[in-house]
């Protein structure tokens, strides 16, 4: 049996987009916009601040590490609903 909490994605989404804006690294606009879970890890996705032609730039690194954060920080703590 997991100790695990059941959430929904959308209660994850607040929870994860409070965590974002009170980190020092926080960019404005920085935000996750869906999650969903594999074997157990939640996988944060949302806008990664690409240039015009698709490539990432200084941000790109910031919001990954932060949406990795997330993850180790919220999969052992919660589960998504089915």
């Amino acid at each position: 049996m997991s100790d695990k909490n059941p959430i929904s994605s959308t209660d994850l989404l607040m929870i994860a987009n409070q965590i974002i804006q009170d980190q020092e690294s926080y960019i404005d606009g920085m935000r996750a916009t869906s999650v969903e879970e594999r074997d157990g890890v939640l996988i944060f996705k949302g806008e990664y601040f690409l240039d015009d032609e698709g490539l990432p730039t200084p941000n790109t690194t910031v919001v990954f590490n932060m949406f990795k954060m997330l993850a180790h920080k919220l999969s052992p703590e919660f589960t998504l609903e089915s």
